[in-house]
């Protein structure tokens, strides 16, 4: 009775391992037939700003139903291109992860169009202790004596001069994988025309520092700053009144006038005639009557 009971037992276990390899198969079979097409995938980790060599590619099968927007079929495609962002390994190389076609590696090929690269010297506090690292978004203050109207005393300002500014780089390493703190004495930032400029002034005329913000935070707050006296609470002094120049008006210059000439002298002699006077007078030069 007990070998019966045994052998029904084997004759399931085989009847159950049968169906599954018969399912197994069967899927095997369906994976087969997935559509799948060749796609450029990178063999190593790519750093921004490298250019890529055929040694960093290799193709493999993607499925048709989720390949990626950008991507390429052939690494003959790749050769001499540039990442703009860095790519890791296993990774498909995407159109919009390189830069423009016959860009040079370096920095350059990581600046966004329209965009410049400044580099400015800072310390460990300056340099917020390190975590502004490349990837990341500052804001530059600066302190500085703010000039004044003449007869007043220069006062002491702390102001924000750009905010939202992108760290390119700190000393000469632009990867964006790492997130340990780096104290450096150099961070590269990227900034507008129109900023580089203010910035080559502030750094001028005062003392730098970085502070560091949220990376999705993109608001931007104006401030008139903060002076000294504000800072402790006092009140700041009234502007001196300005002096209007009096002018005093120019008199006009004289004109002298001729005088005019004196009328020849003359001896007159009224004569009364029939009820009618007649005055008769005689120019002692010409000894002539004039009537």
């Amino acid at each position: 009775m007990k070998n019966v009971k045994a052998i029904g037992l084997i004759f399931l276990a085989m009847v159950i391992g049968l169906v599954a390899a018969v399912y197994a198969a069967g899927w095997l079979s369906k994976q087969g037939t997935i559509a799948s097409n060749k796609v450029v995938v990178a063999t190593v980790d790519i750093e921004l700003g490298s250019k890529i060599t055929p040694q960093m590619l290799t193709t493999v099968d993607w499925p048709s139903g989720s390949i990626p927007a950008g991507t390429f079929k052939d690494a003959k495609d790749l050769h001499d291109r540039v990442v703009k962002m860095g790519v890791l390994r296993g990774e498909a190389v995407l159109d919009g992860k390189l830069a423009p076609p016959g860009t040079k590696g370096g920095l350059s090929a990581v600046i966004a169009e329209g965009k410049r690269a400044m580099t400015v010297r800072v310390n460990d506090v300056v340099g917020v202790a390190g975590f502004a690292l490349p990837g990341n978004y500052v804001d530059v203050m600066v302190n500085a004596q703010q000039e004044t109207r003449q007869g007043e005393e220069n006062r002491q300002i702390s102001k924000t001069v750009l905010e939202n500014v992108l760290v390119l780089a700190v000393a000469q390493e632009a990867g964006r994988d790492d997130t340990k703190p780096k104290v450096v004495s150099a961070v590269t930032l990227e900034l507008s025309l129109k900023d580089s400029e203010k910035l080559d002034l502030a750094r001028s005329v005062g003392t730098l520092s970085l502070v560091l913000r949220n990376q999705v935070d993109k608001q931007t707050v104006a401030t008139a700053g903060i002076t000294k006296r504000q800072l402790f609470g006092e009140k700041e002094p009234e502007p001196a009144p300005v002096a209007m120049a009096v002018t005093t008006p120019v008199a006009a210059p004289m004109v002298q006038r001729r005088k005019p000439a004196p009328l020849p002298a003359r001896d007159c002699v009224e004569v009364i005639q029939s009820g009618t006077r007649v005055m008769h007078c005689f120019d002692k030069n010409k000894s002539a009557a004039i009537q």
